[in-house]
């Protein structure tokens, strides 16, 4: 399993624009063959940062997704829209303590 972290920063007048286009395509993420899930992570104090967290089976299954269909529909949508030039971390899990509540 692999775990994606990906901090996207919005334009500020771009950031409730996303996050309701985000709602049309939450699912389509979610549910791409071999995401194990994800989350969207909004800044407490710089709202226009976002941050996708999201799992995968392996790398193979994450780059499936960035070569899909589905991808080239939703990233030239909101590529305009960022500030600046979004960052990814691909990691591998070392230690989780949500698995232990």
């Amino acid at each position: 399993m692999i775990i994606r972290i990906v901090k996207l920063q919005f334009q500020p007048d771009k950031t409730a624009e996303f996050l309701t286009f985000f709602q049309s395509i939450k699912e389509v993420v979610n549910g791409f063959e071999g995401c194990l899930g994800m989350q969207l992570l909004q800044d407490a104090k710089h709202p226009n940062i976002i941050m996708t967290y999201s799992h995968w089976i392996d790398e193979d299954a994450l780059e499936n997704y960035r070569l899909s269909e589905a991808f080239g529909g939703i990233w030239p949508t909101i590529k305009p829209w960022f500030e600046a030039k979004p960052e990814a971390w691909t990691m591998h899990p070392y230690f989780d303590g949500f698995s232990l509540k």
